[in-house]
C-alpha cells in the first residue's frame, strides 16, 4: 500500500503546498520585487482559486475520459509549468498565469487520488489510505516554511526549486500510479440531485470553509500585528502547523473506530478551539493554536474526503470535488468578511467569532446516503 501511498503524498504536497499556498508566504517579496499594485497582487493570488474551482468542476469529466492516471499527470504538469512561471515573472500578466496555472494541480489531484483508492486498495484500506495521501499537504508546509524564511528575499530561487521537486515527483507518480480503467458514474456537478443528496455535506464543507478561512488567510498578521512577533517566529509557527497536520494523516484510524459522526463532532470542536487560543496571549497558548489547527484541518479535510467518497461509492471524484469546491467557496467568503469585520472591530474579536462560526458545524447531521446512478 505505502508503495501507491508515499508518491500520491508527495504530489499532493506539490499540488496544495508549493502550487497553491507558497505563493502567499513569498507574496510581499513578489510585490516589492515586481512593484505590484495591491489590486494586482490580490489578482495574482485569487486566480490560484479561479482555477482550483475550474479544475473541480471539470474533475469528474476528465477522470471518466482521460482515467486516473492521465488526471494526476495533468496535475503535475500544471504543477511544474506554473511554478517555473512564476519563477520567471517579470510582470503581473506572466505572474497571473503562472498562478492560475499552478492553481489547477490542487483541484484535479484530489478527485483523481479517491479514485486511485478505490481501484487499487483494499475497502478496509481505503479510508486509511484516502486520509494519509490528504496529509501531504501538511509535509509541502514543513518544507515550504524554511524555504520561505531561508529565501523569503530570492523568490524566485525558491519556486524554480519548488518546480524541480514538482517535476521529479511527477516522473514518480507516472511510474507508480497504476492506469486502471473502471466503470464509473457519469453523474457530474451539473445533475441537481447530487445536491439533495449530499445536502448535509455540503453545509458542513462550507461551515468549515467559512470558519478556518479566517486562520488561514490573518494567523499570521495576527501574530505580527497583536504579539509583535518576527519573521521568524512567525514562520516557525507555520512549520509547527505543517508539522501537527501530519498527525492529521489519523483520520482514516479515527474514524475505523470512533465512526464518522463522532470524529466529525471532534474535528469541529478542535478547530473552534484552535480559533480561540490564538487569542490568548501566553506562547503556550498561541503554539497550541498552530497544532490544533494544523492537525484538526488536515483531519477535517481527510474526513470529507471519507464521507464524499462514501456517499458517492460508484464515483467518489464527485463527492471529493463537490467537499473541496464548497470549501473553497466559504474559504474565499470567509475571508472577505474577516478582513472586513477585523477592520471594524478587532483581531481577538473575529476570531472569537469565527470560533463560534465553526461550532455551527456540530448542527449539521452526519447521514451518508449512497448516491446510485
Amino acid at each position: 500500500m505505502w508503495k501507491l501511498l508515499f508518491p500520491s503524498i508527495a504530489m499532493i504536497a506539490i499540488t496544495y503546498a508549493f502550487a497553491r499556498f507558497s505563493f502567499g508566504l513569498f507574496l510581499p517579496s513578489i510585490t516589492d520585487s515586481l512593484a505590484l499594485t495591491e489590486r494586482q497582487a490580490g489578482i495574482s493570488s485569487s486566480s490560484a482559486y479561479l482555477a482550483y474551482t475550474v479544475a473541480l468542476l471539470t474533475s469528474s469529466f476528465f477522470i471518466r475520459t482521460f482515467g486516473q492516471k492521465r488526471v494526476i499527470q495533468f496535475a503535475g504538469l500544471t504543477a511544474v509549468i506554473g511554478l517555473f512561471m512564476i519563477s520567471g515573472s517579470y510582470h503581473f500578466l506572466m505572474l497571473a498565469s503562472g498562478t492560475f496555472i499552478a492553481g489547477l494541480g490542487s483541484g484535479w489531484a484530489s478527485p483523481a487520488f479517491s479514485q486511485v483508492v478505490v481501484t487499487s486498495l483494499e475497502e478496509k484500506k481505503r479510508d486509511k489510505g484516502n486520509t494519509w495521501i490528504n496529509s501531504g499537504t501538511s509535509f509541502g508546509l514543513i518544507l515550504s516554511g524554511p524555504i520561505a524564511l531561508l529565501l523569503t528575499e530570492q523568490w524566485r530561487l525558491a519556486f524554480a526549486f519548488f518546480g524541480v521537486v514538482a517535476l521529479v515527483v511527477l516522473i514518480w507518480n507516472s511510474c507508480i500510479i497504476p492506469d486502471k480503467k473502471t466503470e464509473v458514474s457519469k453523474v457530474t456537478f451539473f445533475d441537481r440531485s447530487i445536491f439533495a443528496k449530499a445536502k448535509y455535506l455540503i453545509i458542513a464543507s462550507l461551515i468549515i470553509g467559512i470558519g478556518s478561512s479566517i486562520f488561514w488567510t490573518f494567523s499570521r498578521t495576527y501574530l505580527t500585528a497583536q504579539y509583535s512577533m518576527g519573521s521568524h517566529e512567525s514562520s516557525f509557527f507555520w512549520v509547527i502547523m505543517g508539522i501537527s497536520g501530519v498527525i492529521g494523516g489519523i483520520a482514516g484510524v479515527v474514524i475505523a473506530k470512533l465512526g464518522l459522526r463522532k470524529s466529525y463532532f471532534f474535528a469541529v470542536v478542535l478547530i473552534a478551539a484552535s480559533l480561540y487560543f490564538i487569542t490568548i496571549s501566553s506562547a503556550p497558548f498561541i503554539y497550541l493554536s498552530a497544532v490544533l489547527f494544523g492537525t484538526s484541518y488536515i483531519f477535517m479535510t481527510g474526513l470529507f474526503i471519507v464521507w464524499g467518497s462514501r456517499e458517492f461509492s460508484n464515483m467518489p471524484a464527485v463527492g471529493v470535488s463537490l467537499s473541496f469546491l464548497l470549501l473553497g467557496v466559504g474559504q474565499t467568503v470567509g475571508s472577505a468578511v474577516a478582513g472586513e469585520l477585523i477592520q471594524v472591530t478587532s483581531f481577538p474579536f473575529s476570531f472569537i467569532s469565527f470560533s463560534f462560526v465553526c461550532l455551527l458545524g456540530l448542527l449539521v447531521p452526519v447521514k451518508i446516503t449512497t448516491y446510485e446512478r
